[in-house]
């Protein structure tokens, strides 16, 4: 891990989490903002291999943080950004955005597969066609995505000595891949579990009826950078035990956060409190201010039906992933490929260009 920084900026200052003790066997890493990860070692890149030239026009398709990040990261290094986003992008979110230079597209209409990813998109290759030499940081098939996350398992490494089980949501394929990839080379034994949002085509639900209330994890589309070969684990967490267990990690360890983060604990405190001599790792992406109006609001949880007074005491064991009711599940991946587990259903998928 590299040594205290000298006249950084905002995003060297914030990229790398704080480390929190939350249990005697696991241990919190809570992110200001974690996109700043892949957003700053993307562009990085692409400037050192000639993709993106100084000044030059950068384009992405995001509903949330991983816009943030590039806007601070481009506003910061004097390059346009243009964003496509779609109506479930927050209206403070957006104007912070545009208030750092970015140009915000949103698509009001979903494709006909796909949700609205497939027509953001489409949207986007319009974008990159009408401004030549523009760069696309393509946060779902970048392989600079999960290959910026080496400082987090550095910093895991030497605050822990050694890890058990590293704990994470999962939506581009960035964070837990990445992470584990380098802690393996410590730990080989290293357990990973990985958290879902249901009706998230990830590990081989269905997206019908999306919509999806609980947002930040999950995918319509399978992401490339997604290694399913990592994971031992998969939960799949419903937005009202998600929003739950976002307050609880707040009145419980003062640790404020949105709702990926929520998710990541409610699994992460049932995996600590079943594995009492081994030590854990959750990852939390981002910090709550964006939501002080939704989940940290008990009116819009009743609004909403996804108020919940108490969590489960644990998830229910699937047999095989599919589009079951129970709000929180589990199912044994066993490290195995996509196809490996879900056989003829896999070919069926469509890849996040």
């Amino acid at each position: 891990m590299s040594g205290t920084l000298i006249n950084a900026n905002m995003v060297d200052a914030i990229a790398l989490p704080r480390v929190v003790w939350l249990r005697p066997n696991l241990i919190g890493l809570a992110f200001p903002l974690m996109k700043l990860l892949p957003a700053r070692f993307i562009i990085r890149k692409a400037l050192e291999s000639g993709e993106l030239t100084p000044g030059g026009l950068i384009a992405e398709t995001t509903s949330g943080t991983f816009g943030l990040a590039l806007a601070m990261v481009a506003r910061l290094g004097g390059h346009r950004l243009t964003l496509v986003s779609d109506p479930a992008i927050d209206a403070p979110l957006k104007r912070r955005l545009e208030d750092l230079g970015a140009t915000v597209h949103i698509v009001e209409k979903a494709g006909a597969s796909g949700g609205y990813q497939t027509a953001r998109l489409q949207v986007l290759e319009r974008v990159l066609e009408e401004n030549p030499g523009s760069f696309c940081p393509r946060q779902y098939d970048n392989p600079n995505n999960p290959g910026s996350y080496a400082p987090c398992a550095e910093l895991l490494a030497h605050a822990t000595g050694g890890i058990d089980c590293l704990i994470g949501t999962v939506g581009s394929g960035g964070s837990v891949c990445g992470t584990s990839s380098y802690l393996r080379l410590l730990f080989p034994e290293l357990q990973v579990i990985g958290v879902d949002a249901h009706r998230s085509v990830i590990f081989g639900q269905s997206d019908a009826g999306s919509g999806r209330l609980l947002r930040g994890l999950g995918n319509s589309l399978m992401p490339p950078n997604v290694d399913h070969t990592a994971f031992d684990l998969v939960h799949w967490v419903g937005a009202a035990e998600a929003f739950r267990a976002t307050r609880e990690l707040h009145q419980r360890h003062a640790i404020f956060c949105g709702p990926t983060s929520g998710a990541a604990f409610l699994v992460a405190d049932w995996w600590a409190r079943n594995n009492p001599d081994a030590l854990g790792a959750v990852i939390f992406p981002d910090e709550g201010y964006r939501y002080q109006d939704t989940i940290y609001d008990d009116a819009w949880l009743e609004e909403k039906n996804a108020r919940l007074d108490v969590l489960p005491d644990g998830p229910v064991e699937w047999d095989r992933p599919h589009d079951g009711d129970d709000p929180w599940a589990f199912y044994r991946w066993g490290r195995r490929s996509f196809d490996e587990v879900m056989g003829a259903e896999a070919g069926r998928l469509e890849p996040v260009a």
